[in-house]
């Protein structure tokens, strides 16, 4: 049996994180979560995705929640539970993926056989990239850039100690903005080969 290999990749919006992270599953013929990942979990437990959507990735209302005996009467903090918790099973049962996102690096720090990076890139670029991708001006792309980064922030900060986005916390940082998408998979395979050796 081939040996556990789990793939986390934190990333900028506008990077190609999400990109990059297929195309390393398909090289590695690794299943692939990203933001569907909800969709596995409610297929799998019977809930109700619309509601799960609906409290993903969003901040707490601190006002209003409280914590008891562990428990949390927040849907928010709820819902990353749910998703926390299902890629711990994952992992322990020895199952290989790849999964951008989800606080990953820090749900997953002590499983042996996880590789974390994190993709980030020049602003300039990503700027053209949105632009390209969702078809908006330079002025749209890079405020969802500034927004998405600040929610992705913001929801990982407040599940992890490390902060998101500090190379401390993940085996590799790269910028995909100086070699490209397809050199920075290559790099990246060059890695991750290298680790799996050990």
């Amino acid at each position: 049996m081939e040996k556990q290999c789990i793939l986390s990749i934190g990333r900028e919006f506008g990077s190609g994180g999400h990109l990059i992270g297929k195309k390393l599953s398909e090289h590695y013929h690794l299943p692939f979560y990203d933001y569907d990942l909800l969709k596995n979990i409610a297929s799998e437990k019977n809930l109700d995705l619309k509601l799960l959507e609906s409290y993903d990735e969003r901040p707490r209302n601190r006002f209003l929640t409280r914590t008891v005996r562990g428990f949390s009467n927040s849907p928010e903090e709820n819902v990353a539970r749910i998703q926390f918790e299902w890629l711990l099973e994952k992992a322990e049962k020895g199952e290989s993926f790849v999964i951008v996102g989800r606080c990953s690096e820090t749900v997953l720090k002590e499983n042996p056989n996880m590789i974390s990076m994190f993709i980030l890139g020049d602003l300039d670029k990503k700027i053209e990239r949105i632009m390209e991708r969702h078809h908006v001006s330079k002025e749209e792309a890079k405020h969802m850039i500034e927004q998405m980064d600040r929610k992705r922030k913001t929801y990982h900060n407040h599940y992890c100690q490390g902060k998101w986005g500090d190379s401390r916390n993940y085996d590799i940082s790269i910028n995909s903005s100086k070699l490209g998408i397809d050199k920075t998979v290559d790099l990246l395979i060059d890695y991750i080969d290298e680790r799996k050796k050990k």
